[in-house]
């Protein structure tokens, strides 16, 4: 699949000294309610678009990455802005560095990226109320079961 010129959706740190562009649209929303993601954002979830790293174009700046736990025993690295510290994207272990899980809420718009799915509700806060409009699950989910076709062909050229 090739890029999308027409989807060109940029987004940066609270200081403005890293700024990024995704150059397509990403392979799926994650809404992730698991307690270490709610640890992680101090929120009540955490949104990340899953991407291709080779379409997350770096416009200014230089994220550092730190290495953190996980629930996997494995960790994953976060990039953030050396100036404000905010989490922009991460790599998980598994995956290295072939695919960015970009927070959501660091784009100049996040309302262009909905949810696909919600994960982990077992955990969510009771406060939060799902809708009936996206797929939610308890734990993780298997791709083929959810993710557009498209996608799917797109993960399997990164991840082989």
């Amino acid at each position: 699949m090739q890029e999308d010129a027409i989807f060109q959706v940029e987004g940066g740190c609270g200081c403005s000294a890293v700024r990024y562009r995704l150059t397509s649209e990403p392979l799926f929303v994650h809404c992730c309610h698991c307690r270490w993601c709610q640890r992680e954002s101090g929120a009540a979830f955490a949104m990340n678009a899953l991407i291709e790293a080779s379409r997350v174009v770096l416009l200014k700046g230089e994220p550092f990455a730190s290495k953190i736990p996980s629930e996997s025993g494995k960790g994953q690295r976060f990039y953030r802005c050396s100036k404000c510290c905010v989490a922009l994207w991460s790599h998980y272990a598994g995956m290295g560095g072939k695919v960015c899980f970009i927070r959501v809420g660091t784009l100049d718009n996040p309302d262009m990226l909905p949810p696909d799915i919600h994960i982990y509700t077992d955990s969510k806060q009771p406060w939060v109320i799902l809708g009936d409009d996206k797929p939610a699950v308890s734990e993780y989910y298997s791709k083929k079961d959810h993710w557009p076709e498209a996608s799917l062909d797109r993960w399997r050229a990164v991840t082989g």
